[in-house]
């Protein structure tokens, strides 16, 4: 290489390693930030309790492709929203819970065979009270650890 060129490149080094510490304290992260919020978007499922970017806080009581229908406030109003509307999870649905919903919504997909139909509960009503079921359950869970942690005392 020339002296001259040698000075050219010298010249545009630091315009280069300055793009190149944005790329990494600016684009890179924030590129992280909008796939994990487009995943918590995606993973949403019913018995979620979230937060939109308007505030509302709510239960999702269904979800479809690019919508969600939120239960609200002691009135139980449902809503349906947008997913892209959503700004956090604050409480997931239990494990438990969410496989046997996934179980009854699965059932309810499978073809039948025409025959006389009958009422099922409503899975949401179902969902509804495996969770209290599994508060029960964690109730009693921590009033046993308490009750060994005084028997060790």
């Amino acid at each position: 290489m020339s002296a001259n060129a040698q000075a050219t490149l010298l010249q545009f080094l630091p315009l280069i390693i300055l793009v190149a510490v944005m790329y990494f304290l600016m684009i890179r992260p924030q590129r992280k930030k909008d796939k994990a919020i487009n995943d918590m978007r995606r993973g949403l499922t019913v018995g979620d309790e979230i937060v939109t970017i308007g505030g509302i806080v709510g239960k999702i009581v269904k979800t479809k492709d690019e919508t969600i229908v939120v239960q609200v406030g002691a009135d139980k109003v449902k809503m349906e929203m947008m997913r892209w509307a959503v700004s956090s999870v604050t409480k997931e649905a239990h494990g438990k819970a969410r496989e046997v919903y996934d179980e009854v919504k699965e059932e309810d997909e499978t073809p039948k065979k025409k025959s006389i139909k009958r009422l099922k509960k409503d899975p949401v009503e179902e969902f509804e009270a495996l969770e209290e079921e599994i508060k029960e359950i964690e109730k009693k869970d921590e009033e046993n650890l308490e009750a060994e942690a005084d028997e060790l005392v």
